[in-house]
C-alpha cells in the first residue's frame, strides 16, 4: 500500500471514520523537510499498511483541516485512532524515529 492523498472534503471519511489508525502528514510542495520525509512515509505505508493508513494532506490545497487541528509548522504528523487525534509530532525525522513513535502510540 502507498500513501493516500486526502483533502478537507475527504478528511472526515478518510481519517475520522477510518476503521484503522491513520497517520496524517500535513505538508506543502515548497517545504523541504516535507520532501525529505516523503520516502520514509511511503516505506512505512508499504510495510505497515495492514496496521495503519498513511495519508498526506497538502495544507495549501486544504487549509481548513490544519487550522482546525492547530497545525503551525510543517511537516506535522498526527496519528488518529477511532476518530480522535492520539499523538502528534512536528518536524522531519528519520524513518526509524517515525516507526518508534508509532509503536509508542500503540500501533
Amino acid at each position: 500500500m502507498s500513501t493516500v492523498a486526502i483533502t478537507d472534503e475527504s478528511f472526515d471519511q478518510d481519517v475520522l471514520k477510518s476503521s484503522k489508525p491513520v497517520l496524517v502528514d500535513f505538508w506543502a510542495e515548497w517545504c523541504g523537510p516535507c520532501k525529505q520525509i516523503a520516502p520514509a512515509l511511503e516505506q512505512i505505508a508499504a510495510e505497515l499498511g495492514d496496521k495503519v493508513v498513511v495519508a498526506k494532506l497538502n495544507i495549501e490545497d486544504s487549509p481548513t483541516t490544519p487550522s482546525r487541528y492547530g497545525v503551525r509548522g510543517i511537516p506535522t504528523m498526527m496519528l488518529f485512532k477511532d476518530g480522535q487525534m492520539a499523538s502528534m509530532k512536528v518536524g522531519a525525522m528519520p524513518k526509524q524515529k517515525i516507526v518508534e513513535w508509532l509503536n509508542e502510540a500503540g500501533l
